[in-house]
């Protein structure tokens, strides 16, 4: 995906809808982002590992959502590998890795970590100079912490 492309997120909504072929029922927000997201491979029993590259993903620095974004983006990769659905019962489908790197032009990773962690439940961390990402609230067993630097 070009970053250049998702600096609104109108924009940002139809260019996933547009790549990753969400059904035509993509509700177009946050929320439905993270379903379709974990949906994609689910309904089918096709569950090949994703990984989503961001390209020029300077453009999306100063963003005033990009908090919201990657606790998306965490909140999709961390359902993906859920092992029970809504009522807590045992799911039948396997999990699949779902993982989104944002490759930067010019930016430094740490250019990122304040606006990054602004996302609910988001801990941002430096780990062999890339800038990584976790969801840390009760609400997300299994989640790990970051290193942080």
């Amino acid at each position: 995906m070009d970053g250049r492309e998702l600096r609104e997120p109108e924009a940002l909504f139809a260019a996933f809808a547009r790549e990753l072929s969400f059904p035509g029922y993509f509700g177009h927000n946050w929320d439905a982002l993270v379903d379709c997201l974990h949906d994609r491979h689910g309904h089918d029993g096709h569950t090949d590992d994703v990984a989503v590259l961001i390209e020029h993903a300077d453009d999306l620095r100063d963003a005033d959502f990009l908090g919201l974004f990657v606790s998306v983006l965490c909140q999709a990769a961390w359902t993906a590998n859920l092992q029970l659905d809504a009522d807590g019962v045992p799911n039948h489908r396997p999990p699949f890795a779902l993982h989104f790197v944002f490759l930067l032009d010019d930016s430094a990773p740490t250019a990122y970590a304040g606006s990054a962690a602004t996302g609910t439940d988001v801990e941002v961390g430096l780990e062999e100079g890339r800038l990584t990402a976790t969801l840390t609230a009760d609400q997300w067993p299994g989640a790990s912490a970051v290193k942080r630097h």
